[in-house]
């Protein structure tokens, strides 16, 4: 199974996209590609996000096209018949790993504490999403959780922005960082694309 951070390769960055119809996925997904992103997490949190995944995948073929917020068996097969090319979940059970496991897909699960990790990390998991990262004890909980699990990395996401992201860049146990703020609400409600774009460009770059 291809890890998720290879899917990543050199990008530090998850970009989020949160979409309410199919025309403002696409507009998104453009803007973030001409930023050059190579990667993107699609949200299912809206009635149109199945379709938004679709129609990303069909507009942009060398994107990377994910599903987020996975968090039932439904879900999660929604997201596979929809061809998602990965899978990223805000919290994880029993029921749901078992699910992931066999779903053929990289998979990135969300975890919130150090009983989701060793849950996580029974099921064979080696990287994972830290979700809400903020409100999860932020980088000082990731610092502590290196030293006990040493072969974890993370993607903490929630609460991240331009300006935090880079003291999470800054552990040895993250390979990449996730967020909204590269897609802020207001932005996409004013369809203002190019704003995106300059976003993205500005979180790709190196601290």
């Amino acid at each position: 199974m291809t890890s998720f951070s290879s899917l990543m390769a050199e990008q530090k960055l998850l970009p989020i996209i949160q979409a309410d119809t199919v025309e403002q996925g696409l507009n998104i997904a453009r803007a973030m590609s001409l930023a050059g992103i190579k990667l993107v997490e699609v949200v299912l949190r809206t009635s149109a996000s199945i379709d938004v995944l679709k129609a990303i995948k069909q507009e942009f073929p060398e994107l990377i096209v994910g599903a987020g917020t996975v968090i039932t068996p439904t879900i999660l097969d929604k997201a596979v018949e929809a061809q998602a090319d990965f899978i990223v979940t805000p919290t994880i059970s029993v029921k749901l790993l078992d699910c992931l496991s066999s779903c053929g897909l990289p998979v990135l699960p969300g975890v919130s504490n150090a009983a989701d990790i060793i849950l996580a990390y029974e099921y064979g998991y080696r990287e994972l999403k830290l979700f809400p990262a903020s409100l999860s004890g932020g980088c000082a909980f990731l610092s502590a959780m290196s030293s006990i699990f040493q072969d974890i990395s993370f993607c903490p996401t929630g609460g991240i922005n331009a300006k935090n992201q880079y003291e999470y860049l800054a552990l040895n146990n993250i390979f990449a960082v996730g967020g909204t703020w590269v897609a802020d609400k207001n932005w996409v409600v004013n369809e203002n694309w190019s704003q995106i774009t300059q976003a993205c460009q500005e979180a790709l770059q190196p601290a």
